[in-house]
C-alpha cells in the first residue's frame, strides 16, 4: 500500500510539476511575467518534491519509473490545459487563388474582423485574407474557412497586441 501510495505521489507531483512549467512557459511568451513568476514557484516546489522522493533511494526502480511516468503525463496534461485556456490572440492568414470562393463574407457574417488584399502568388492572383482573432475562437474560424473554400491555405500564429480598438471603416477610407 506504502508503494502504491508513493508511486501515485509521484506521479501526481510530476503532473503538477510539468504542466504548471508548460502554462509557465506561454505566459511568460504572452508577457504575463507576474503570473509566471507565481506558477515557477509551485512547478519548483512540486519538483522539489518528486525529486526528493526518488533520489532518497534509487534502487527502488518503481520510484523512477512513477517520476518519468509523471513527466510524460504532465507535459500532455500541460498542453491540453492551455488549449482549453485557449488565452492570447492569434493572426490568420488565409492564401486562396482569385478565382475560388471567397472566405471574408463567411466570417464576417460570424462576427469575425477581417481584411483582405488581392496579391500575387507564384501560380497568379491571390486573395489573402487576414483576422486577428481569439484562440478560442480559432477552430470555429478554421471550420468555416474550409467549408467556404477547401482549396484554401490557411497559417495561423500567436501574436501580442500592442494595441487593441474597433475602428469605424469611415475614419479609414478618408
Amino acid at each position: 500500500m506504502v508503494v502504491l501510495l508513493t508511486v501515485l505521489g509521484i506521479i501526481a507531483l510530476r503532473l503538477l510539476d510539468v504542466s504548471v512549467g508548460t502554462l509557465r512557459i506561454t505566459n511568460l511568451v504572452r508577457g504575463k511575467r507576474f503570473v509566471a513568476g507565481i506558477l515557477g514557484f509551485f512547478e519548483s516546489l512540486s519538483w522539489v518534491v518528486a525529486a526528493g522522493l526518488v533520489l532518497s533511494d534509487l534502487d527502488e526502480w518503481y520510484k523512477v519509473a512513477a517520476y518519468a511516468a509523471g513527466f510524460g503525463l504532465g507535459t500532455a496534461l500541460g498542453g491540453s490545459i492551455d488549449r482549453w485556456i485557449a488565452d492570447g490572440q492569434v493572426m490568420v492568414r488565409i492564401m486562396a487563388p482569385i478565382e475560388t470562393p471567397p472566405v471574408a463574407g463567411r466570417m464576417r457574417d460570424a462576427g469575425f474582423r477581417v481584411t483582405v488584399v488581392n496579391a500575387e502568388g507564384r501560380d497568379g492572383e491571390v486573395r489573402l485574407t487576414i483576422s486577428a482573432i481569439s484562440r478560442k475562437r480559432l477552430p470555429e474560424a478554421l471550420q468555416l474557412v474550409h467549408a467556404a473554400n477547401p482549396a484554401a491555405f490557411v497559417t495561423v500564429d500567436e501574436v501580442e497586441a500592442a494595441q487593441v480598438t474597433t475602428m469605424k471603416a469611415a475614419r479609414i477610407r478618408k
